[in-house]
């Protein structure tokens, strides 16, 4: 059911960066671990469509991390999400994608940092890299102050500090222009260092992020950043106006959706698994790598993004699981994959070094890995007839980021049309993308389901009769 109430002001800060590259994740990941270490229950959050970072705060709060995206979610759904994953944590860290202003327009706070702060009322820490910088630091941190005057700065964070010495300069130059207080000065290589792959980190694991790098996290943040002064500026924040929180336990399952979920695929929205769950699925987790076919009684498959081009031997090897995929689809159950899922159900992946690896083949088409990258930001895709997700027309939100193209074979499969017309944002062109036919729906565009009312819940229906029609 849903109520609405009076929020308790869970203690929140955003950890913003005022530009990528700062080192607000590191700080993140401190903060979370250390405040985590002092017994608080840390939800953690990340803005944007990012699905790397959040795999690192998931392991370091040891709670699933959850994506506040204004421009694919909404303003609605963006507070009631948040409502509902704080209800029972001691405090809410939110890190920031790219610059504190940087977001889906180039004149509005849309799909920015600085739009999530704004709606849930969060003091924000800003985190400042101050190579080669002393007074000039505090022109920066100016700036971001008087850009925007609805977001609250309340504290900064320096990074790449040369010395104590370094530190204290810069705090007497934020205090002299009276901007917010420096709350820590973190010195060059004091944090670990993370692997990163494209544009970001890798996905986390517990071989990446043990227990000793997030204690080294932990005792970096405790030593050179003012903790009690985080924590007070984040329980500053304010309790947030009247707001609806689903609350109660979901429905039993009665369908069941098998979800990919390995090293290969793992690039999931938890709200959108939540979502498939609360209209009445029960998830079956399953691995295209190690496991020999889809779960029992499945009736509907659901493969994600993800590295399948790494792994592209040895899914390529597993050939029982394409099998058992092909037969579930030729049985009128319904298959949704996003951008790794799409390559995973393609005839197969060529690799950088000119290897063809064989894989599902449900698609008409190869795809292809490029030294540079194809696709990144945001999209509006709209199905051109009724689909898993949406009805004809509807508009759905989401993103796309790969290094994979689609290889035509030279013959076109006239039952296979276009899964969407796309509109990036900031253009006015649009394109066909993807691919439909029947009960299989492949696209390279991430979809958020929160961004069509109803997505999760026609899916399970289409499941639900896919059983009736078996």
């Amino acid at each position: 059911m849903t109520l609405t109430a009076q929020l308790r002001p869970c203690p929140r800060l955003v950890v913003a960066g005022t530009a990528s590259g700062t080192g607000k994740t590191s700080v993140a990941l401190g903060l979370v671990s250390a405040l985590k270490e002092r017994g608080l229950q840390v939800q953690t959050f990340k803005v944007g469509p990012d699905f790397l970072d959040p795999s690192y705060l998931a392991l370091a709060s040891g709670r699933p991390c959850y994506n506040l995206d204004g421009w694919m979610c909404g303003h609605d759904y963006t507070k009631t999400l948040f409502a509902r994953t704080t209800r029972d944590a001691d405090a809410a860290v939110i890190e920031g994608v790219m610059g504190l202003f940087d977001g889906a327009d180039a004149a509005s706070l849309s799909g920015s940092t600085a739009e999530i702060a704004t709606w849930l009322d969060a003091p924000v820490l800003l985190v400042v890299s101050a190579h080669g910088a002393a007074r000039s630091f505090a022109a920066t941190v100016y700036g971001f102050v008087h850009f925007e005057p609805t977001v609250r700065i309340d504290g900064v964070v320096v990074n790449h500090c040369g010395s104590a010495s370094h530190a204290e300069l810069l705090a007497d130059a934020l205090r002299a222009a009276g901007l917010p207080p420096l709350l820590g000065s973190l010195a060059d290589d004091s944090l670990p260092v993370l692997p990163s792959r494209h544009l970001g980190l890798v996905t986390a694991n517990d071989d990446i992020l043990t227990d000793e790098t997030l204690r080294q996290f932990t005792r970096a943040l405790e030593q050179q950043v003012s903790m009690d002064a985080v924590l007070h500026l984040a329980r500053s924040a304010p309790a947030l106006p009247e707001f609806p929180a689903t609350v109660g336990e979901r429905p039993a399952g009665n369908v069941r959706i098998a979800v990919a979920r390995d090293k290969a695929f793992h690039f999931y929205y938890p709200d959108n698994l939540e979502a498939l769950e609360s209209a009445g699925a029960e998830l079956a987790y399953f691995s295209p790598l190690k496991d020999a076919c889809l779960p029992d009684h499945s009736a509907g498959v659901y493969i994600g993004g993800g590295y399948p081009e790494m792994y592209a031997a040895q899914l390529a090897s597993n050939r029982s699981m394409s099998q058992s995929i092909r037969v579930l689809a030729g049985a009128g159950h319904p298959v949704y994959a996003e951008c790794g899922g799409l390559m995973y159900l393609s005839q197969g992946i060529e690799t950088q070094d000119g290897i063809r690896h064989e894989l599902v083949g449900l698609l008409p088409v190869w795809t292809r890995m490029l030294k540079r990258r194809k696709a990144l930001g945001y999209v509006e895709a709209v199905p051109p007839r009724d689909s898993l997700l949406a009805p004809g027309s509807a508009v759905l939100r989401g993103h796309e980021f790969h290094y994979s193209e689609i290889a035509p074979l030279g013959v076109t499969d006239q039952q296979w049309v276009p899964a969407y017309t796309t509109r990036r944002r900031r253009s006015t062109e649009c394109a066909v993308e993807g691919f439909h036919r029947g009960n299989v729906l492949a696209s390279y565009v991430h979809v958020h389901f929160a961004s069509h009312r109803g997505a999760a819940s026609r899916f399970v229906r289409l499941c639900q009769e896919s059983t009736h029609g078996a």
